[in-house]
C-alpha cells in the first residue's frame, strides 16, 4: 500500500478517481443519471490533483480523499463536460447544482488558514472493508500542517461517522436538511479533530 498525492502518480488517474467517486456517492448522483458509465465520464475532468490524496494497492487506485482550505476548491467543474455526457437539459441542471455544492461550497462556519477540510473520502468497491480510508486520513493529517481538521458527513452514513470517531473526530455542528425524504439525509454532521502538537 502506498499513499501519495494524486498529482504524484505517474499516470493519468482521473478515470479511476471518477469511478471511485461515483460509486462512493452514487446515492446522491443518481438523480442526474442512473447510468454509472455516463457519470464516470461526466466527473473525470474535475479533480484538483494537487489537493487529492490516493491509496495505491497493487498498482490500482484504491481510495481517494481531498484536503484543502476554504479558498482552494478540491474540484473544478466544466459546463461543457456536463452537457457532453448528460445532455443539454440534465447537464445544465447538474452543473448548476453541483458547482454550488462542490466548487463554491460554503461551510456553515469559518474555515481559516490553519484549518484543513477533508472532502470526498471514498474507497473503491474492490477494496472496501480493509481500513484504507482510515490509513488515508491518518496519512493526510500526518503529512499536512493544519492545526485542526473538519469534515462533513451525512447523519445516515453511520459507518463513516464511526470511522471518523475512531480517528478522533467529534461532532460540533448538525444542520437539518430540506427534502430529507427525497435525499435520505436528515442532517449534515460536521466533525472536527484538533492535531495534537508535539512537545
Amino acid at each position: 500500500m502506498n499513499i501519495i498525492r494524486a498529482c504524484e502518480v505517474d499516470r493519468n488517474i482521473n478515470n479511476e478517481m471518477s469511478t471511485i467517486f461515483v460509486d462512493g456517492f452514487y446515492q446522491w448522483l443518481n438523480y442526474f443519471s442512473k447510468d454509472k458509465t455516463k457519470l464516470y465520464r461526466t466527473f473525470a475532468h474535475m479533480f484538483n490533483t494537487e489537493v487529492f490524496y490516493t491509496v495505491i494497492v497493487d498498482g490500482n487506485i484504491a481510495a481517494i480523499a481531498a484536503c484543502t482550505t476554504n479558498n482552494i476548491p478540491s474540484v473544478k467543474l466544466k459546463y461543457s463536460e456536463f452537457r457532453k455526457h448528460l445532455g443539454f437539459f440534465m447537464g445544465s441542471i447538474a452543473y448548476v447544482i453541483l458547482k454550488k455544492e462542490f466548487e463554491k461550497k460554503k461551510y456553515p462556519f469559518q474555515i481559516d488558514e490553519k484549518m484543513g477540510a477533508i472532502e470526498f473520502v471514498a474507497t473503491s468497491e474492490n477494496y472496501r472493508g480493509k481500513g484504507l480510508a482510515t490509513e488515508l486520513i491518518k496519512s493526510i493529517m500526518d503529512s499536512t500542517s493544519y492545526d485542526e481538521y473538519v469534515l462533513e458527513v451525512a447523519d445516515t452514513n453511520t459507518n463513516a461517522i464511526k470511522l471518523y470517531q475512531k480517528l478522533g473526530f467529534a461532532e460540533f455542528l448538525r444542520i437539518p436538511q430540506k427534502n430529507s425524504e427525497k435525499s435520505g439525509v436528515n442532517n449534515l454532521v460536521y466533525m472536527k479533530q484538533v492535531k495534537r502538537k508535539e512537545v
